[in-house]
């Protein structure tokens, strides 16, 4: 337990669990190992249904625009992620969306309308960009990072601006609005007011924004010390602009029958891992991290082994027979984490695993911590 006061209304709403969705070939590690995962949209219909009767809430879908890092092939997000709603029935679908390539008024009619057509399950993920190959190849401009996440917030600006206002106006450095109303709009409740606002980025840039705009903020794997300062810096922010956020963290799931079955799968991933496309991975994206001005951006503070998993996966912890996962996923949650994004290596027998032996254990875990205070 940290020092931080302990918000019982808080816990006590049952902890999220999303997963990263296979849209792009490779699988979610950079390595020869055997990964029993496709990227084809017949399995991934079949991997949405089971993941969301295996007690998962949300999927992200990611955009990769080129071919990249072990990443051969890729789906794009917004189609994939409407695919996979109209596919199944309760799950929340995130499509990851780059500000710079889409004008965020068709980006937010697109996610409108799959947002009517899926029942309100539609979200976005806004990602600043750090492959700067996917804008230049494409003949758009890069942005260093603090105008990246300048032009990312407008954006969010803009797209809450339009799904909620009958007469949209935002005037900006780079988007404006003038007198727009959208119809139909998204679907709209107390409770959701509009299709949820992912983004993430550790960087001070990103940790302003979320706190300004957000309404989730996605954290690369970390420690539970290391996440428990990134939500008090986000908390901060939001508090004096008279909002709350929520937050998500990073992690590669690998739970085994024991310790030592789930720490030998972990050691194989790393000594098969594909060093050439680690090696370029781990340089664009510590001279993407390098450019922020207090150079505390993403993936500064990787290591090789952490770089195997894009997103810092492994530094999350969740290695180990399904007691350890759960108990580390408490600690997480006691911080103040709402959601857990999960990558998988094989994800329809892991996807199964960790619903029929961790999430049982997680829910015993919440409710005894909710008694005991």
């Amino acid at each position: 337990m940290t020092d931080q006061i302990f918000d019982r209304e808080a816990f006590a709403e049952p902890l999220k669990f999303a997963y990263w969705v296979p849209n792009v070939s490779g699988g979610l590690v950079v390595s020869k190992i055997e990964q029993r995962t496709d990227w084809s949209y017949d399995y991934n219909v079949r991997l949405a249904r089971l993941a969301e009767d295996n007690g998962f809430d949300y999927a992200l879908s990611q955009v990769r625009y080129i071919a990249s890092y072990g990443a051969a092939y890729q789906h794009e997000s917004t189609s994939f992620s409407l695919a996979l709603l109209l596919a199944t029935e309760r799950l929340k679908v995130i499509a990851a969306v780059h500000p710079g390539l889409w004008q965020p008024g068709v980006l937010a009619k697109f996610i409108a309308t799959a947002d009517q057509i899926s029942g309100g399950r539609a979200a976005i993920n806004v990602v600043s960009g750090w492959f700067k190959d996917e804008f230049t190849k494409l003949g758009e401009p890069w942005l260093e990072h603090g105008e990246r996440y300048r032009r990312a917030e407008e954006f969010i600006r803009y797209v809450r601006e339009i799904w909620t206002s009958e007469h949209a106006e935002l005037t900006g450095d780079f988007y404006r609005l003038h007198d727009f109303d959208l119809k139909p709009k998204p679907l709209s409740s107390p409770e959701r007011p509009h299709p949820e606002i992912f983004q993430g980025g550790n960087s001070t840039d990103a940790r302003g924004m979320a706190g300004r705009v957000s309404d989730w903020y996605f954290a690369n794997g970390n420690t539970p010390d290391g996440i428990s300062e990134q939500i008090q810096d986000v908390t901060d922010v939001a508090t004096v602009h008279g909002r709350k956020v929520r937050f998500g963290v990073n992690g590669f799931f690998i739970g085994r029958d024991t310790e030592a079955e789930a720490r030998d799968v972990l050691r194989e991933i790393v000594d098969k891992a594909d060093r050439e496309a680690v090696e370029g991975f781990g340089a664009a994206v510590k001279q993407a991290g390098q450019s922020t001005g207090d150079k505390r951006g993403m993936w500064q503070d990787s290591e090789f082994a952490d770089l195997v998993q894009y997103n810092d996966g492994f530094r999350t912890g969740l290695i180990g027979t399904p007691e350890q996962i759960a108990t580390r996923i408490i600690d997480y949650k006691k911080r103040g984490v709402n959601l857990l994004l999960l990558g998988f290596l094989h994800y329809l027998e892991d996807v199964e695993y960790f619903g029929r032996e961790v999430l049982p254990l997680v829910r015993e875990l919440e409710a005894a911590e909710l008694e005991r205070v």
